[in-house]
């Protein structure tokens, strides 16, 4: 268990799953950039990233939630959470992720959804078997089933960022495709400091 003082960012999940030098530079050397994906994500929160409620039938809707986990040892806000009526005074919490562009092959969204249900879970003393991600691109929900497999990689990503932010080291540069789509390319300069790396192994086996 952690307590208040130790609490990392949600979303820096997402930066540690989409790149652990990302997460890095954004959480430890306090580096953050803007580059259309980024503004483009930045309006489409600004759409339901506020604190208010509404109810529809049998759907009570909050926005701008605070949420927290003290075994995670993450603090954040869901976008979204939606009450659905089970029973006479039962309602079962279901979280609503926002997200820009398109549904991913990668787990980077669904874990950081995952980990906001077990945050609510935490929270109201309940179970939450599934969530749901709306992608902006092409305005559709897509259904989130919290697994054990998902479970375990949330848990487990949730570890590393700790174990990544108490190091407080970055991690060299690895250039690779997702490195084009990243707003910290000009200061992370994944090229040019991934190739002096190389140089510098180089080097160092001719010295031996």
């Amino acid at each position: 268990m952690f307590i208040e003082d130790d609490l990392l960012p949600l979303s820096a999940l997402q930066h540690l799953l989409f790149c652990e030098r990302q997460c890095s530079l954004i959480h430890i050397e306090q580096i953050w950039s803007e580059n259309r994906f980024t503004a483009e994500g930045r309006i489409f929160h600004g759409r339901v990233d506020q604190s208010g409620r509404e109810s529809r039938k049998e759907v009570r809707i909050e926005y701008g939630v605070p949420i927290r986990s003290l075994r995670l040892g993450l603090i954040g806000k869901a976008d979204v959470v939606e009450f659905h009526k089970e029973a006479e005074d039962v309602w079962r919490p279901f979280p609503v992720e926002y997200k820009r562009g398109r549904p991913k092959r990668e787990d980077w969204d669904r874990v950081q959804l995952c980990a906001q249900a077990i945050c609510l879970e935490e929270m109201l003393a309940c179970n939450i078997s599934r969530g749901v991600l709306f992608y902006g691109k092409n305005r559709r929900r897509e259904e989130i089933l919290f697994d054990n497999r998902l479970r375990v990689e949330t848990e487990t990503a949730s570890a590393r960022l700790h174990d990544l932010m108490a190091s407080g080291v970055t991690p060299p540069a690895k250039y690779d495709g997702r490195c084009e789509s990243c707003s910290l390319i000009d200061m992370c300069m994944p090229k040019i400091t991934a190739g002096k790396r190389l140089v510098l192994s180089y080097l160092e086996g001719i010295e031996e």
